[in-house]
């Protein structure tokens, strides 16, 4: 994608809008760091990652902040 200064982006806006309505966005920067991206309006919108995940499937249970307690016990108190 294209980058241009605040400078050039005022001196050349027709050009560079007409671009842009043509299916071609840029980014304008100041002193390099990118401020606002210019794109068509009737440009789609980017596609969101969908997140499938590496644990699709899998269930909590209920107890579960319950479970193991008796063990937790045994290794804190040492079978007192």
């Amino acid at each position: 994608m294209r980058v241009v200064n605040m400078h050039e982006a005022k001196t050349h806006l027709s050009r560079l809008v007409k671009a842009a309505a043509g299916g071609e966005p840029f980014v304008i920067a100041r002193a390099g760091k990118p401020l606002v991206k210019v794109v068509a309006l009737d440009a789609p919108e980017p596609a969101r990652a969908q997140r499938t995940g590496f644990l699709s499937g899998v269930s909590v249970p209920d107890d579960f902040d319950r479970m193991g307690g008796a063990e937790i016990i045994e290794l804190f108190e040492g079978g007192r």
